[in-house]
């Protein structure tokens, strides 16, 4: 559980990096002035800018930031202190990192190297880089599964390239024999009644000799072999099987370097697509009151999910960073306050009204939108915490144990 901790840190540290990375590049860019990039969070450990007059790097230690003004009065206030260029900083929680623009936070449109004085394509420009960054990660991972051989759909155009062929669930209908036995998306199917299976028109032909019977279905999922029993449908639904499951054939499929460079693009690209319909979806269900069936997972999911990955292999956590990183650009391109696409909307309505909206008022709604996700960041976890509970136990022991 130690190394799922790790992984998780990894992961999630690689993803939130080189979307800070992508602003900081887009700001040196633009000519903003970048006062300091981050590896981690604060508290900082220690950090180091360059000397304009030397062009040595000079060290700060700690959180070594503040220093004693004299005003005119004589009296001695703390303010904080400002260094000539970026400061880079590692820090002592590893999850991520930051970018800390000048004039980022209040619209300093006097200084000329300030986030605030750049014309609004600029910002636009900057605040979007992250979201770029990220799918471009996506896109290298997927690139590089597909060389040392990917998880993908068995056709006639790759069928000679495949090894470790299985056959796998993809949908679960509601209200199914499958459905009801907690059978998931993913799941293999080995074999029905002991007779081991090697091809997706067997499992139809035998679950169809079984229909009305108790079947024993063996299953395995996340390296873990089960044993189920289960009763196909005599009578199912239209357009439904016996069982209520989609079944697709896959198999480990690797390709020369210079596909896989295509084919990474192209999936990072389809992921993309499905993912923003999916949302779309979601979004529309909620609207019109229909119920969402799709399913959100939290801080404790994606831990939970990261260990299975990590169990199943390199290239299926390769995969899962790839989704993740994805994920992470889309929702923060989404125009909500406090994210990157809150932002965007806020340059775009100044744009508009040919002048800005007031400091206060974005600030305002940036730190409600801020609020509001931490909020449902809570509420998911909760619901996680209950959903994995046997997982979270564990996860929780191990840190525990580990301190």
């Amino acid at each position: 559980m130690l190394i799922t901790i790790l992984v998780l840190i990894i992961v999630l540290g690689l993803l939130i990096f080189v979307h800070e990375f992508g602003h900081f590049i887009a700001a040196k860019k633009a000519g903003i002035k970048v006062e300091e990039f981050g590896f981690g969070y604060p508290p900082r450990i220690f950090g180091a800018y360059k000397d304009p007059k030397t062009k040595k790097f000079k060290f700060i230690k700690g959180s070594q930031d503040s220093k004693l003004l004299e005003t005119a009065g004589g009296k001695k206030e703390t303010v904080e202190r400002i260094y000539p260029t970026t400061v880079y900083s590692l820090n002592w929680l590893p999850l991520g990192g930051f970018c800390k623009m000048k004039g980022e936070n209040e619209k300093n449109e006097k200084d000329s190297d300030s986030f605030g004085s750049k014309k609004p394509w600029v910002r636009t420009v900057v605040l979007i880089a992250g979201v770029v960054m990220n799918f471009a990660l996506a896109a290298v991972l997927l690139m590089v599964g597909f060389k040392i051989g990917i998880p993908t759909v068995i056709n006639e155009s790759n069928q000679s390239l495949a090894q470790d062929t299985k056959i796998q669930i993809t949908q679960v209908a509601p209200d199914s024999p499958a459905k009801k036995e907690d059978l998931k998306i993913g799941d293999q199917i080995l074999s029905i009644n002991g007779q081991e299976i090697q091809t997706v028109d067997q499992v139809q032909e035998d679950i169809n000799k079984n229909k009305g019977k108790e079947t024993d279905l063996k299953i395995k999922r996340f390296n873990e072999e089960q044993n189920i029993e289960i009763t196909p449908r005599e009578n199912p639904p239209e357009n439904e099987g016996a069982l209520g499951v989609g079944l697709v054939e896959t198999g480990i499929v690797s390709y020369p370097w210079y596909t896989s460079i295509w084919k990474g693009f192209v999936a990072a690209f389809t992921l993309t697509a499905t993912i923003i319909f999916a949302f779309a979806e979601i979004i529309r269900n909620l609207f019109t009151g229909v119920k969402v069936d799709a399913d959100i997972a939290g801080p404790v999911g994606i831990a939970v999910l990261t260990g299975q990955m990590t169990k199943m292999g390199f290239v299926y956590l390769l995969q899962f960073t790839a989704l993740l990183s994805i994920n992470l650009a889309i929702l923060n391109i989404l125009p909500f306050p406090a994210l990157d696409g809150g932002r965007i909307l806020f340059i775009i309505i100044g744009k508009i009204r040919r002048k800005p909206v007031s400091e206060k008022t974005e600030n305002t709604v940036h730190t409600a939108g801020f609020a509001l996700i931490i909020l449902l960041m809570v509420v998911v976890t909760f619901r996680d915490v209950f959903k994995f509970k046997d997982s979270f136990i564990n996860i929780w022991n191990n840190i525990t144990n580990f301190f």
